[in-house]
């Protein structure tokens, strides 16, 4: 999953940050750094050497920001499955260990984050927040470019900001394994990734499209000790009843957590992650925002444009929330844009109302902008866009009025991002613009 944040500021001029980019925290430049912009084996190593030189001053973050705290109308809860009541947490507790049940229900502004899971988190963040200037010259545009780099993580993507503190509430609780479904298979490599510090066992259910699309995330997975299957997978009753229907489906993010849920509840020794939608994914996400925002400060921007791709949400939330805050505050006052694909559209096309988090209806239902959780989507390249729903708190915020939503083509976004990689040279995992308006 990609995400994007642009940023419109106005009255600062074109060039105005040219000068002094080294000093700038969180920050460099395609003109000051070009060793950074260029694709090698040892690429990763050169990011995060850069993004701590050019990151003094800005720290981890120490907190988790709960935006539920600020809304002026609470969120809907989930529903049991069965009795259509108010979820409670012994409801759950098959599923998660206790402490991210918790932080589920939380009304809590800021929720405090481990040492343990800052430790790790030290091993990539704070991520580089990078100004994009020659695109901007390509564009011939007054924008100024930014974007927040989540590639620098050891998994290659956003989703370890999240797998690292479910597994370490797992290992905590004495949790031995942990399932999991994944789409483009980030989600998958990112928690066999956090397994693989804290020494829980994994297995990842693949949608199968993307199974068979990206082979080389399931051997990341497998690196680092976890078991991938294609789902629907012969493994479970509930995806052979699938290949008995169909044994040529694409297979869709709703079935792999139908075929991951169903082994965690049947086994007590087992749990289950997931990898965006829920509230306390969306909470662990937050160190995006809020670091940019302290980023952005630093040198000195104002944003007026938000931007964030939308799957199940969780880059965008925890990118955007923070932001929602700061604009609660009256510090800023910036539009806040969706962007999802029109080949599974939930925010754009959707129905806002209950609705399982599943295909088989296993899980608590859930209120949320959905496609219905039979819905089985065309499978276009970003396996990871592909669920069936939005998640419910950035549903609610969406209802409420507090930001928009667009979808787009898949060859359009083809078009755009190889524009970008063109001239940017980098592995985009967010996007941040600031335009100016004179």
């Amino acid at each position: 999953m990609a995400q994007s944040l642009f940023l419109i500021t106005p009255n600062i001029p074109v060039h105005s940050s040219l000068q002094g980019d080294e000093q700038r925290p969180g920050f460099f430049a395609s003109k000051s750094r070009p060793c950074i912009l260029k694709l090698s084996s040892n690429f990763r190593a050169t990011a995060q050497a850069a993004q701590r030189a050019d990151s003094k001053g800005i720290e981890i973050p120490r907190q988790w920001y709960n935006l539920i705290a600020d809304l002026p109308v609470k969120p809907p809860p989930p529903l049991h499955p069965k009795t259509f009541e108010p979820a409670t947490p012994a409801d759950l507790s098959p599923l998660f260990p206790d402490e991210l049940i918790k932080q589920e229900a939380s009304n809590d502004r800021f929720v405090d984050i481990p040492e343990e899971v800052i430790d790790v988190y030290r091993l990539w963040r704070p991520t580089p927040l990078i100004r994009a200037k020659r695109l901007e010259k390509l564009l011939d545009t007054p924008a100024r470019i930014y974007y927040k780099y989540e590639g620098v993580s050891p998994a290659g993507s956003h989703k370890p900001n999240t797998a690292v503190p479910q597994v370490w509430y797992n290992a905590q609780q004495g949790v031995k394994n942990v399932v999991t479904e994944t789409g483009a298979g980030q989600w998958g490599s990112s928690l066999a990734f956090a397994c693989s510090l804290f020494g829980l066992n994994c297995e990842v259910w693949q949608v199968r499209a993307s199974y068979d699309q990206k082979p080389y995330r399931k051997l990341m997975m497998q690196t680092w000790g976890a078991k991938v299957h294609p789902s629907p997978s012969s493994i479970t009753e509930f995806g052979q009843r699938i290949l008995d229907k169909d044994p040529s489906t694409p297979g869709s993010l709703g079935m792999a957590i139908s075929e991951a849920v169903e082994v965690a509840a049947t086994n007590a020794d087992t749990k289950y992650c997931l990898g965006s939608v829920l509230n306390h994914v969306l909470l662990h996400q937050t160190v995006i925002g809020e670091e940019c925002i302290k980023q952005m400060e630093a040198i000195g921007e104002t944003p007026d444009v938000i931007i964030g791709c939308t799957g199940g949400g969780s880059n965008f939330a925890g990118l955007a929330f923070p932001f929602i805050r700061e604009k609660f505050n009256g510090k800023i006052n910036p539009v806040i844009r969706a962007v999802e694909p029109a080949a599974c559209p939930s925010l754009t096309k959707g129905v806002y109302a209950y609705d399982y988090g599943d295909t088989a209806g296993l899980t608590p239902l859930l209120k949320m902008h959905t496609l219905g959780h039979d819905f089985v989507p065309d499978p276009i390249h970003a396996g990871g866009l592909r669920y069936h729903g939005m998640a419910p708190l950035i549903s609610h915020v969406y209802e409420l009025g507090y930001m928009e939503a667009i979808s787009i083509q898949q060859k359009e976004c083809f078009e755009g991002i190889h524009l970008f990689l063109l001239h940017i040279k980098l592995k985009v995992e967010s996007l941040l613009l600031v335009l100016d308006t004179n």
